[in-house]
């Protein structure tokens, strides 16, 4: 497929500007089998966008230039053959991609240095290897990476959940030498089962990991810590949130290089196993390694009529927070999605949007992936809530993990815009809705209208640049990127 321009006609009133028209490249298709296959949108190095796809026992990194024409494509055949969760990290002359693979029983940690060229600089540092269950892999035996903003501190780190016990072992790599400059581990018992979120890495060399326990049949937590440890320490120090007799759900955490903070919040009730009730807001400041108090804002009964009118106590329940944008003047806007997993009996595949990608067989259950409304908040430096705002869209599908529902955002700086696809018809259409600074709408279909055009999975875009964001897209077993220019 040539490269095709379209100039969607369209304003948008963004918070400081208007959008007149998108324009929208799309790249030729590659072969892309959806069942065994990885890809990730690299970014961008010197004005080249870098794309990372497999097919079958090869990896490819595709170079296109601002017209989404390929210029090059580079085989990675210092590959192994399976490998999982890849993630590029990029420099202003070079990138780094780190990866995992099973080998036999074994699960391992790579990092390999290329130029922005793609090419590989040395042999790859393989930093840890961890051994896992002889019927298959388990996401707890993953590791997991955390990059400061700056590019100048990396880790790599293992963080296994048992019961009470948190396990962790991190790898500080040097990007210049490409070698493991720091090895920590640490054990960390809660009080009740432990989990964690994502581990931030600051601009300073601060490590921080949020933890929290779980309790009760919606695994609330009434604790809730951040761990902390800089590369030039031996122990983790902690710091705990005063949660006070209420419970958290989903924490979300943000790092604020510029400001020196890391936002926090989450939903909360005041009951074990109640029912949402509000959102908890606090800062944690990176120079005093202090929580703030934490604000309790409870959701008002106009935001609960708008997200069901029949169940208004149980309305907000199934919303899980995805994104923190924070604001200039030192407020926030919580971005959370309505998300849930059902089963059905005596299933009769074919019922749901994109089904043909996966042919779920006949079974006595199947499982059922919701992905609905999008619900904004937005407050002040103060933490007083200025306005909401919900996003309609539901989108349903089976056995395929929800790959073509949810979205992808893009803030520009001046407006947010959130892509998703819009089930609501024949034919799915790809929705783009910008969001102004007071919580004005404006919502616009980007749809070629041909039979031809190629499934979005907008939950895997990036934005690469201001005003740019790029996306996969399948079209059976080929695999295209468009690029919107805004």
């Amino acid at each position: 497929m040539k490269n095709i321009l379209l100039a969607l006609f369209m304003t948008f009133s963004f918070w400081s500007q208007n959008i007149l028209a998108q324009n929208i490249l799309f790249t030729d298709y590659a072969a892309y089998d959806i069942r065994n296959s990885n890809l990730s949108i690299v970014g961008k190095i010197n004005g080249t966008l870098y794309t990372f796809r497999s097919y079958g026992k090869e990896c490819f990194l595709d170079a296109y230039n601002d017209q989404m024409d390929k210029t090059a494509t580079v085989i990675l055949d210092f590959f192994p053959e399976k490998i999982y969760n890849v993630r590029f990290v990029l420099f202003s002359d070079k990138m780094m991609v780190l990866y995992q693979s099973q080998e036999g029983t074994r699960i391992t940690q790579y990092a390999a240095l290329l130029n922005d060229k793609g090419m590989l600089q040395k042999s790859p540092l393989k930093v840890e290897e961890k051994r896992t269950s002889f019927f298959g892999t388990n996401d707890k035996e993953f590791f997991a990476s955390a990059v400061s903003d700056n590019r100048e501190h990396i880790m790599v780190y293992s963080a296994d959940n048992k019961n009470k016990t948190l396990d962790f072992t991190g790898y500080w790599i040097d990007a210049s030498t490409m070698k493991v400059a720091k090895k920590i581990k640490f054990k960390y018992k809660a009080s009740d089962m432990i989990a964690n979120s994502d581990g931030l890495m600051s601009d300073s060399g601060t490590f921080y990991l949020p933890v929290y326990t779980l309790i009760g049949n919606r695994n609330f937590s009434d604790e809730y810590s951040m761990l902390s440890i800089h590369k030039s320490e031996s122990v983790f120090k902690k710091v705990s949130l005063d949660v006070a007799n209420n419970f958290l759900e989903y924490p979300f955490q943000k790092l604020d290089n510029k400001n020196g903070k890391i936002h926090f919040a989450s939903f909360y009730s005041t009951e074990r196993n109640g029912n949402n009730e509000g959102v908890v807001a606090a800062t944690f400041n990176l120079n005093s390694q202090r929580f703030s108090a934490p604000n309790f804002l409870p959701f008002d009964d106009e935001m609960r009529g708008e997200a069901s009118p029949k169940k208004r106590a149980r309305a907000l329940n199934e919303f899980k927070i995805n994104q923190l944008i924070i604001k200039n003047d030192g407020g926030f806007v919580v971005a959370a999605e309505e998300q849930y997993i059902t089963t059905q009996s005596n299933f009769m595949p074919g019922f749901g949007f994109y089904s043909f990608y996966n042919m779920p067989l006949m079974a006595q259950s199947v499982r059922e992936y919701h992905y609905n409304d999008i619900l904004l908040l937005s407050y002040g430096a103060d933490h007083h809530k200025e306005w909401h705002k919900f996003l309609r869209k539901d989108q349903y599908s089976q056995e395929d993990g929800g790959m073509f529902s949810s979205y992808s955002i893009m803030n520009t700086g001046g407006g947010l815009g959130f892509l998703f696809n819009d089930f609501n018809d024949k034919r799915s259409r790809i929705q783009l809705t910008s969001v102004s600074a007071d919580g004005g709408m404006n919502m616009g279909y980007l749809d070629a209208g041909n039979h031809d055009d190629p499934d979005w999975l907008p939950r895997l875009g990036k934005q690469v640049d201001a005003r740019e964001i790029v996306v996969p897209c399948l079209r059976k077993k080929q695999l295209c990127f468009a690029k919107i220019v805004l």
